[in-house]
């Protein structure tokens, strides 16, 4: 930092210092001063003199900080300086040092020592003692200087400079020595070795704490012993966390000294680091503040016995005063000096917020809480002090009381005109059965003070129980499949549609189902009995049960008469959308594949969960053998719920097969699907992933209209997610659509899934893609089909935890890749001439030879030698021959024209076109694909069974 940097710095310090002690009083102001100059010099302590009247100019001591017993030792060298700086008015420095035996004399300390200036010669002194031969910065310099100006002025203001109170005034200090000084009044100092735990104290700490210095050297246990039991695990806290943060230490605590007695100390002190900036020693002061705590004492005794409670806490929040009341209620003993929050853990949170925000904003507050041992509530006002914070807690439960019941009997006639609106708004949003099951629940039991429901809907001559919450099942179990028109209360109002109020069970005449006992038994006391239809046609009836006698008012009887209507209208609307969403719920499934093929390419599971509220969505999946062992792979989302999506998938998984089974490049498959989509209508839109795999070469051609990208988890764990950006979907897209090439190692797993499985409304797609990623990274390779299935079972439980959690349909569709081998694989180039058909059974005879299915020679033969004369007579090369043996025999012929072979009926007198009529009987199926440079005529052969033998 540079001279203006440090001046500039020093600047902002001195204003900080001016709002600060704007209210304290003079020695308050010398004490904060002297404070700031240890700190910012790392001193061991600091001092401030006043000079003595004219023509002595003794300086007298006003204050000071640390003081460590090495340095009063050697008094002279620092009253020396202390001296000359009051006489010259310069700032001096110089060691403080004593004999030793090796090297003559070492520094303990140097002394810094600036003039507090005024009129005419200095007013004081303000010096530090810094560790060893450490000598101040010159920034530190002229912060020293600085802070000597600002409180010579500071105390000019309040009239200071006429006399200053003194901590000690001796006759002579070359007499007396500041230990004699410092013995004269009740504070004293001490220095910690922390790496020996030896600890000095001067002659006043230890006539404060009793120890008798005979008994020196003393150890940091000397200090512990005398610490009070209670004070000690806080005050050995406390010095922990000033050594290992390296920060001021303070505490007060009560000593116990050897003669009995026992007195409150204030001990302040800071570290000392090495080199390494490791704690070496702790030097500081420690003072009697028991007449202090006496004069507090004798002012709390007056708040002890107050009808309200009151407490007091300093700026640690730790217990200063409790009065009885306030025991009470914080429900332990011996609170003093424990901290207010370890107290009030368990209280609302609202009380430790208001009581930070009172304490930095200094403005008094109040509010009601209640307190939680006693359940009572309280009007907590807040007042900050000086030193910390005070609390005043007034009773008043009595009043909250009083004005609850009052605003209760004022609020009455709204929330009951408001009911019914409120549950014709809910019961309107209600879908399912369920759904109004809880509205009523919700909206209908408590305001009544009721505790069960029921509903049963009569089926025929039975009843039939739909569903009961809180209801005594010794009761409602007698009501399942028993005959509807059982004498009872519950028959009459099947038959008269009339509501029965049943305020107690001694009010019941007629036996009810099972009996009268049975009902007399009931933990029930009470039932409300309202009929449930709709126009010509009865439906059961709703049973709202009181555990207690309720006695029902006219006016509630007229509620619960109009409310039943409005149950009755939503149970029939939720009886037939739950039949309904089961019927497209089976509908869909009915859709969707049974079971997934096991193919020589790939090994797949798949996962469909519908909605849990809503209807059925568009969701669907398909794997499609495809020749040449290669496999479609596709999944799609019709847009929507309902029936017509439903069955809109169906009709788009119908056409995708049958696109599929013509052989075409995904793009093209998705422009024929997308003018299909277009021709249902402008309200329809349709995502749809398909891809292509061959196993042979392990490349995967896929596109995309607007689905979420594909995963794919490579054999070593890694996961990776297409990044690609899709076409729009199917309905909305413009062909030509952009295709994907990949190649894809052994044991490779392709993910698809649909957006109902990583997003909902409470995570957005970025989100559930990288919890996906995250639970298919690192997954082992040759995965099994039942560890695939259990895989997709794992992956929409973590992706969905719960089917009602679901806000929409999800399917996830993962494939495990297969390569052919090698040596199943076998191509020849051929020439473009006649001689190409006799090249070919040569290659066919030479390969199956080797691959021990003689038995197909000859036919195979056949096949290849008219394909390739087909080619020949109707297309043109290059020419290549193909043979894959798979859990068929596969014979390719391709070739470089797009004309596309078809059989037709030869005439009798045709000398030609019965070549493909032969390979289709030779064949159990055959066909035509295109390629990127021409096509493919390609005819499968079932392989021998295995021999016997």
């Amino acid at each position: 930092m540079n001279r203006s940097s440090a001046a500039a710095s020093g600047e902002e310090r001195l204003k900080v210092l001016t709002s600060v002690c704007a209210g304290l009083s003079d020695i308050e102001v010398l004490e904060y001063g002297l404070d700031q100059a240890v700190a910012d010099l790392h001193a061991l302590g600091g001092m401030i003199h006043w000079a003595g009247p004219v023509g002595s100019r003794e300086p007298r001591l006003v204050t000071a900080s640390g003081l460590p017993p090495a340095v009063m030792e050697l008094w002279g060298v620092t009253r020396e300086v202390i001296v000359r700086v009051l006489r010259d008015g310069t700032p001096a420095s110089a060691p403080i040092t004593r004999p030793t035996s090796e090297t003559g004399r070492t520094a303990v300390a140097t002394v810094t020592a600036v003039p507090l200036r005024g009129p005419g010669p200095p007013l004081g002194v303000l010096s530090v003692l810094q560790d060893g031969d450490t000598e101040p910065t010159a920034e530190q310099r002229a912060f020293l200087e600085s802070l000597a100006v600002w409180l010579t002025k500071r105390l000019a203001r309040t009239g200071a400079n006429s006399g200053m109170k003194v901590l000690w005034w001796p006759e002579r200090f070359a007499d007396s020595g500041l230990r004699k000084a410092l013995k004269e009044v009740k504070i004293g100092s001490w220095d910690w070795d922390i790496r020996t735990g030896e600890l000095r104290w001067d002659e006043p700490a230890l006539n404060m704490l009793g120890i008798d210095p005979a008994t020196a050297p003393h150890h940091i246990d000397t200090w512990s012993n005398i610490i009070h039991p209670k004070d000690l695990p806080r005050v050995m806290a406390a010095t922990e966390e000033a050594i290992r943060t390296r920060t001021v230490y303070e505490v007060e605590y009560r000593a116990r000294r050897p003669d009995g007695t026992t007195g409150w100390m204030h001990a302040r002190g800071h570290l000392v680091l090495d080199e390494q900036g490791e704690p070496l020693r702790m030097v500081g002061t420690v003072w009697d503040t028991t007449e202090s705590r006496v004069a507090r004492e004798s002012a709390g005794r007056a708040l002890r016995d107050m009808s309200d409670a009151f407490l007091a806490v300093d700026r640690d929040w730790r217990i200063v005063f409790v009065n009885l009341v306030a025991e009470r209620l914080l429900g332990a003993d011996d609170l003093l000096g424990r901290v207010l929050w370890e107290l009030t853990a368990d209280h609302p949170p609202e009380l430790q917020a208001m009581c930070r925000q009172v304490a930095a904003e200094r403005v008094p507050a109040s509010f009601d809480m209640r307190w939680p041992t006693d359940d009572r509530w309280y009007h907590v006002r807040l007042v900050p002090v000086p030193d910390g914070l005070t609390l005043y807690l007034a009773d008043v439960t009595d009043k909250r009381i009083q004005d609850e019941q009052r605003e209760a009997a004022e609020q009455a006639a709204a929330e009951r005109a408001a009911r019914i609106q409120e549950l014709t708004r809910a019961l309107g949003d209600a879908v399912t059965l369920r759904d109004v099951m809880q509205v009523i629940a919700v909206q209908v039991l408590p305001p009544f003070g009721a505790s069960g429901l029921a509903v049963l809907t009569r089926e025929g001559d039975h009843l039939h129980m739909v569903e009961s919450i809180g209801s005594p099942t010794d009761i409602l179990g007698e009501f399942q499949n028993r005959a509807a028109l059982v004498p009872s209360a519950y028959a009459d109002v099947l038959r008269s549609h009339v509501p029965i109020f049943i305020t107690s069970t001694a009010e019941q005449r007629r036996p009810g189902p099972g009996g009268a006992d049975r009902t007399a038994g009931s933990r029930m006391d009470s039932w409300a009995i309202l009929p449930l239809r709709v126009p010509d046609q009865p439906m059961g009836y709703c049973v709202i049960s009181f555990d207690r006698p309720h006695q029902f008012t006219s006016e509630e009887r007229t509620l619960l008469t109009a409310l039943s209507g409005l149950i009755a209208q939503a149970l029939a609307r939720a009886r037939m959308y739950d039949l309904e969403h089961t019927r497209a719920q089976e509908l869909q499934r009915h859709l969707l594949p049974r079971a997934l093929p096991s193919l020589p390419g790939l090994t797949a599971a798949a996962r469909y969960l519908p909605g849990g509220t809503v209807a059925v969505g568009g969701d669907w999946y398909d794997i499609i053998p495809l020749s040449a062992d290669r496999v479609a792979l596709v999944i799609g989302d019709v847009m929507g719920h309902g029936l017509t999506e439903a069955a809109t998938m169906g009709r788009l998984r119908t056409a995708v097969r049958t696109l599929a089974d013509l052989e075409l490049p995904p793009g093209e498959l998705l422009a024929h699907l997308n003018d299909l989509v277009s021709d249902l209508g402008d309200d329809f839109y349709v995502t749809c992933l398909y891809a292509v795999y061959d196993p042979t070469s392990g490349e995967c051609s896929l596109v995309s209209a607007g689905h979420p990208p594909p995963a794919f988890v490579h054999p070593d764990g890694t996961v990776r997610v297409l990044d690609v950006t899709p076409d729009p979907p199917l309905g909305a897209a413009a062909p030509p659509l952009s295709t994907h090439e990949l190649r894809l190692p052994e044991d490779s797993l392709l993910v698809f899934y649909t957006d109902g499985l990583i997003e909902s409304s409470t995570r957005d797609i970025d989100s559930g893609l990288a919890e996906l990623t995250r639970l298919l990274t690192g997954l082992r390779r040759g995965l099994s089909d039942s560890d695939l299935d259990r895989l997709c079972e794992s992956v929409t439980e973590a992706m969905l935890p719960t089917q009602q959690q679901i806000p929409d349909d999800a399917a996830l569709l993962i494939a495990r890749t297969h390569r052919l081998a090698a040596e199943d694989v076998a191509s020849w180039p051929l020439p473009d001439n006649p001689i190409a058909a006799r090249e070919a059974r040569e290659h066919v005879r030479d390969q199956l030879a080797v691959w021990h299915l003689d038995d197909l020679v000859m036919t195979t033969e056949l096949v290849a030698s008219e394909l390739v004369g087909n080619v020949i007579r109707h297309a043109k090369g290059p020419l290549r021959l193909r043979l894959l043996r798979s859990r068929t025999l596969i014979c390719e012929v391709a070739d470089g024209s797009l004309t596309t072979p078809r059989i037709r009926r030869a005439a009798e007198t045709d000398e030609g076109g019965r070549g493909l009529q032969l390979v289709a009987a030779l064949s159990q199926r055959w066909g035509t694909r295109f390629t990127t440079d021409g096509k493919c005529i390609w005819a499968e052969q079932a392989l021998p069974a295995p021999d016997a033998a």
